[in-house]
């Protein structure tokens, strides 16, 4: 005869492993835990160098060419002719081409005009003249051939340019103010500790092995202008009544399929701290992040279950020299962090920010845009994390007449509403992973936009974020206008529709995430029909001037927003 033992005698259920190297130890858990573990991405640079470049694209074996090639900023790109019905359906063989996309790692986003020179040339003799400001203040290439791979990195570290880790399971691009160093009313300059992270741990085999990309961001300037709200750290300038200038601490934040805003930990960090606290951060991630499975593998999940709390704790006892002082919280944003327009410099002279069409842009055009900053007496840019460029140091006397040049070029420092404030991502152009286009449909609906709503003033303008799939590289959730790409329906295209994001650089009060609207989905056609009508409806609803479109979207009913 059986019996159901009580309570008291069944065994201790053991937790379910994480995967956390610190808790449950190093053995891998699922198969890219396994190809790291086998063999360093970093190692594969000088595979590529050496094997690949001479050997073909056809004898990549899987595992550098799906996996270890990120490390080094490379994927394989979509195969043209595929539509988004197949792409749930193939797998990553089937759906890639034999060229890459190549993205060129920009921390901070500040250029020289010979290293924009650089990726320009680079850009029309190895990428088919394309080109895409990110808002990861990278630039993207395509069309890239295994065996040119070489020759582009020597052109690009010859400048002081390169491509490591601008992918993978490691510390990505790091996000800066475009305005480091040169704002009028910066608080802090975190140029300094952001070339400190770069030169000290991008490419270090002590932080190449995360369990999932790490997007980092420094802000001293109060427009609070790197999104810090959406990064895994951040780092927002604010001053200490005691301590002076420094940074207030956010940790956890990022979107995808599961987004989520960062946490405050309530830290006030000193700047000559600052590198310490972000190596301190990053091991908590390598230490104590969750790898068995993919889809829960980001430093938001950890957050999630510890809070800010229990994390500062562990970040302060076991791995900072000393605690760090309570501080302040950032202030809301003084202007729109996109610095599109004509601004002071602490010099006396100015910069110009101007917006390319959702960050699509050329080789031919870059070289363009530095002979023209050039010829101005110019010899600095910047990326933002918005898909536009600053172009530094201008004589006031030379403002005007380089603004007209530049608007020539299609970078209008004065855009519409609609062209300032639409982000697109890459799309199924040549992302394996998306389900529509992006870039042109973005482009051909801010053009129709302008024309229909010439005369409406728009302000604030609108934030029209449009992604190819659900993985909100193009930041849907925090939009205004958010659309994610997606069957719906048949074999019918089009977009999922959030509604009334936005982040604390975008004239809220605080980051939120956007509302869906029950059933709500938009074909691309249907897509400027629905973007005016859902503008119009906001003017004419709006309580007051002052009223945002995300504080209507928030009282609306969902009639209204149809």
């Amino acid at each position: 005869m059986t019996t159901t033992p009580t309570p008291s005698t069944k065994p201790a259920r053991r937790p379910t492993s994480m995967g956390q190297w610190l808790v449950d130890g190093k053995e891998p858990l699922n198969a890219n835990e396994v190809l790291k573990r086998a063999d360093d991405g970093l190692s594969v640079k000088q595979r590529i160098i050496d094997t690949y470049a001479k050997a073909g694209y056809h004898n990549i074996p899987a595992d550098d060419l799906t996996g270890r090639f990120r490390w080094y900023g490379l994927y394989t790109q979509r195969k043209q002719g595929i539509d988004g019905s197949r792409t749930s359906k193939l797998d990553a063989d089937e759906l890639s081409d034999e060229y890459f996309m190549m993205r060129v790692r920009i921390d901070g986003g500040q250029l020289t005009t010979e290293q924009l020179r650089v990726v320009a040339t680079i850009s029309s003799e190895f990428a088919r003249d394309t080109a895409d400001i990110t808002d990861r203040q990278n630039i993207q290439l395509h069309w890239v051939d295994i065996a040119d791979v070489p020759e582009i990195w020597e052109r690009l570290e010859a400048v002081g340019l390169h491509t490591t880790e601008a992918c993978g399971d490691v510390p990505r691009v790091i996000l800066g103010s475009p305005v480091a160093g040169i704002a009028a009313d910066e608080i802090v300059d975190p140029t300094p500790v952001i070339r400190e992270i770069s030169e000290r741990y991008i490419g270090n085999p002590e932080l190449s092995n995360l369990p999932r990309k790490y997007k980092t961001a420094f802000t001293g300037h109060p427009s609070l202008d790197v999104v810090h709200e959406i990064n895994d750290i951040s780092f927002v300038g604010v001053i200490h009544p005691e301590h002076g200038p420094g940074y207030d601490l956010w940790v956890g934040g990022g979107l995808s399929t599961v987004p989520r805003l960062a946490k405050r930990l309530g830290a006030w960090v000193a700047p000559d701290r600052a590198v310490e606290v972000w190596y301190g951060v990053t091991r908590i991630f390598r230490d104590y992040g969750y790898r068995k499975q993919r889809t829960k593998n980001r430093l938001k999940f950890l957050m999630d279950d510890w809070g800010p709390e229990k994390f500062r704790q562990i970040l302060e006892s076991d791995y900072l020299d000393a605690p760090l002082p309570d501080g302040p919280a950032p202030a809301k944003s003084t202007a729109p962090g996109d610095h599109v327009g004509i601004h002071d410099q602490k010099d006396g002279r100015k910069y110009i920010g101007v917006t390319p069409t959702v960050g699509r842009v050329s080789g031919t055009l870059l070289t363009q845009l530095a002979e023209t900053v050039e010829a101005a007496g110019s010899g600095r840019i910047r990326l933002t994390p918005h898909q536009k460029v600053l172009v530094l140091d201008v004589a006031p006397d030379k403002v005007e007449e380089l603004v007209a040049q530049l608007d020539d070029l299609g970078l209008s420092a004065r855009p519409s509403p609609f062209r300032r404030s639409t982000i697109a991502c890459t799309g199924i152009e040549y992302c394996k992973l998306a389900f529509v286009e992006t870039k042109q449909l973005a482009a051909d609906t801010v053009a129709e936009l302008e024309r229909r709503m010439a005369g409406v003033e728009v302000n604030p303008p609108v934030t029209l974020n449009i992604n190819g799939c659900q993985n909100s590289c193009a930041r849907v959730q925090v939009a205004d206008i958010g659309l994610k790409g997606q069957l719906i329906g048949g074999e019918e295209f089009g977009f999922q529709v959030h509604l009334g994001g936005g982040l604390a650089s975008t004239d809220r009060d605080e980051a939120g995430l956007g509302r869906t609207v029950r059933g709500l989905k938009v074909t691309a056609a249907d897509l400027p029909d629905y973007v005016e009508r859902v503008v119009r409806t906001w003017i004419a609803e709006r309580v007051s001037e002052e009223e945002t479109f995300s504080e209507w979207v928030a009282r609306a009913d969902e009639e209204s927003l149809r």
